[in-house]
């Protein structure tokens, strides 16, 4: 027992060093201004940006929707092909993934730009221009390009480890697709689900890259306001502080219900 203790004290040290100490770090500067005393004001002030709150939150929902309706089909068929087929999909579905972040998004401004591929594309169909760029819709698209590995690879780790003989015993019982799915995949699969939510939820969320690049000045979301009071002209690192620690809050409060949902479906199972 003491030299699990042991072993497992480097852990701790870097969960001190680098989780609670920024924590602290960041609750002391949300509480106090410039001069070093305690205050709400910080708190208080953040009614000011109560539509960019919202705007990341529902874009946010909406990219982590997206990418659990495409991800859960592309899990399951994944999961059903020869271990040879998985292994070749699982690498095409990471490979995006080895490009940097960056290439990537700049990839899809030259895609989605008035004067882009597709705009091109349609126009030699007569089609078009449209306004792609620089749009809600554009930030969703880079969320859920850049983040539906994030959603498929714990999906397919939960459905992969799912018996074929479950599936067939509850066909030979009458169960249709749609009883299949929502009666035996989807409780089965709900780790996975609720990984997945997570993981693509919590980027997306707090993403400023994304809606800097696709979404321009009128997408502004949680992330690009940190950026801001942290690198731009204002630099009023207490009022980021302040921004960071609600963020956080608001990600603990979406994973708890998706944990307490993720009980209630394994209860009822």
């Amino acid at each position: 027992m003491k030299k699990t203790k042991w072993t497992a004290s480097p852990y701790l040290v870097w969960m001190v060093a680098f989780i609670a100490v920024p924590l602290a770090i960041v609750v002391y500067f949300a509480f106090t201004d410039k001069a070093g005393h305690f205050t709400l004001e910080n708190i208080m002030g953040l009614g000011a940006y109560t539509t960019v709150f919202a705007r990341s939150i529902v874009l946010a929902a909406i990219a982590t929707a997206i990418c659990l309706v495409l991800a859960f089909p592309v899990s399951y068929l994944l999961s059903r092909m020869r271990p040879a087929s998985q292994r070749m999909m699982q690498m095409l579905i990471m490979l995006p993934m080895w490009m940097n972040f960056l290439l990537r998004t700049y990839a899809w401004m030259s895609l989605l730009e008035h004067n882009g591929i597709i705009n091109r594309f349609l126009g030699l169909l007569g089609v078009g221009p449209f306004n792609m760029i620089n749009t809600s819709g554009a930030v969703v698209l880079g969320m859920v390009y850049n983040y539906l590995p994030y959603m498929v690879l714990p999906l397919y780790t939960i459905m992969v480890k799912i018996d074929n003989s479950v599936i067939e015993a509850a066909q030979d019982l009458g169960a249709n697709v749609y009883h299949v799915v929502a009666k035996v995949l989807v409780p089965l699969s709900m780790p996975g689900i609720t990984t997945g939510i997570t993981m693509v939820f919590v980027p997306s969320i707090s993403t400023f890259i994304i809606s800097r690049m696709l979404g321009g000045g009128s997408n502004l979301l949680i992330g690009d306001l940190i950026e801001l009071q942290f690198l731009g002209n204002s630099y009023n690192y207490n009022l980021g502080s302040a921004m960071s620690l609600v963020l956080m809050v608001i990600v603990l409060l979406c994973m708890s219900f998706t944990t307490a949902d993720t009980e209630e479906m394994e209860a009822m199972v």
